[in-house]
C-alpha cells in the first residue's frame, strides 16, 4: 500500500521523503563505508558527501521528486536514499538506491524502488525507467531483476571518467517500460 502526500511516499515499512539537515551526517557515514562504496570509484569525504546530499535535496525541492531520503517506519530516521533521477550518461530517468550497510538484505531496496517506479510511471507519466550499475555488482543487478527490469547486453556501456581497465568501467543497463509495469505491478 503506497500513500503519496506532498513528496512523501509511504510503503509497508518505509517512508521516502524530502531530505532534512539531520540526514547529512548519517549520509556521510554511509558514504565513508567501503562496503557501501564497493562499486563506486572511492569513498566520499564529509565535504563530498555533504555536496552530494545538498545536490540531491535541491533536486527534490526543484522537481518535486528525486532520490528521496529513506526512513524505516517506527525504527530508523535515515537509512539512505531511494528514488528517481535524470541519468545524463544515456539521457533517461533512472531508479537507484544507496542504503546503509546495516539495512542490507531486508528487502528495503526492492520495496522502496518499487514505490519509486510506481511514482515515476503513475504520477510523472514516464514511458520508461532505467537502472544501471557496474557489471560486477550482482546485488544491485538482483534487485533490478526482482523489479521486473530487463537487460540487453548490447546496451551495456563504459562509464565515462573512469580510466581504461578500471574494474568498475563496464556498466550494465536494465530497463522497464510503462506497459511492462502495468502487467507486473
Amino acid at each position: 500500500m503506497n500513500e503519496r502526500n506532498s513528496n512523501i511516499i509511504r510503503t509497508d515499512r518505509l517512508i521516502l521523503r524530502p531530505w532534512n539537515n539531520e540526514d547529512f551526517e548519517p549520509f556521510a557515514k554511509l558514504n565513508a563505508d567501503p562496503r557501501v562504496r564497493e562499486f563506486f570509484p572511492h569513498i566520499l569525504t564529509k565535504e563530498e558527501s555533504d555536496e552530494q546530499a545538498a545536490w540531491i535535496s535541491g533536486n527534490i525541492e526543484k522537481n518535486g521528486w528525486g532520490f528521496w531520503a529513506v526512513s524505516v517506519i517506527g525504527r530508523d530516521d535515515f537509512i539512505g536514499f531511494i528514488g528517481l533521477s535524470q541519468l545524463d550518461v544515456i539521457a533517461a530517468v533512472e531508479v537507484a538506491w544507496r542504503l546503509d550497510y546495516d539495512h542490507w538484505g531486508k528487502g528495503y531496496a526492492t520495496e522502496g524502488a518499487r514505490a519509486a517506479l510506481r511514482y515515476g510511471f503513475e504520477v510523472l507519466g514516464l514511458d520508461e525507467i532505467v537502472s544501471c550499475t557496474a557489471d560486477i555488482n550482482e546485488r544491485s543487478r538482483r534487485v533490478m531483476r526482482k523489479l521486473g527490469m530487463h537487460r540487453d547486453p548490447q546496451e551495456d556501456f563504459v562509464m565515462p571518467k573512469l580510466e581504461e581497465g578500471h574494474p568498475l568501467m563496464r556498466h550494465v543497463l536494465y530497463r522497464l517500460r510503462k506497459d511492462e509495469w502495468e502487467r507486473i505491478k
